[in-house]
């Protein structure tokens, strides 16, 4: 049974930076792709950013120059630093992995999915 737990989540104010870490039950090597997703209060689920087994990375226009993805696979795991936090980046952030799919596809859903952690941006 793979277990994914998100972590780091909490208040922060405009502008500022936080860091969310996903801790896998297993070697993250396992996983094709991992990826960041959020889901904003009484909107859909939308992809944050995404990590490939190799290294790639792939984020969601609305982020990019902000938000940075990466692994650590000796720890088995994923971290998302969010800087220059806004308002709209309030969500809950979910941890996802998948040990077949590529990172960009927009067709399968990831298989292996974390509790959430809340962001919570307020001034």
């Amino acid at each position: 049974q793979v277990q994914l737990a998100e972590s780091g989540g909490g208040l922060v104010q405009p502008g500022g930076s936080l860091s969310l870490s996903c801790a896998a039950s297993g070697s993250i090597f396992s996983f094709n792709a991992m990826a960041w997703y959020r889901q904003p209060p009484g909107k859909q689920r939308e992809l944050v950013a995404a990590i490939s087994k190799g290294g790639t990375t792939d984020y969601a226009d609305s982020v990019k120059g902000r938000f940075t993805i990466s692994r650590d696979i000796t720890k088995n795991t994923m971290f998302l630093r969010m800087n220059s936090l806004k308002l709209e980046d309030a969500a809950i952030y979910y941890c996802a992995a998948d040990r077949t799919r590529s990172i960009l596809s927009t067709s399968k859903v990831y298989d292996y999915w974390g509790q959430g952690t809340r962001v919570t941006v307020s001034s």
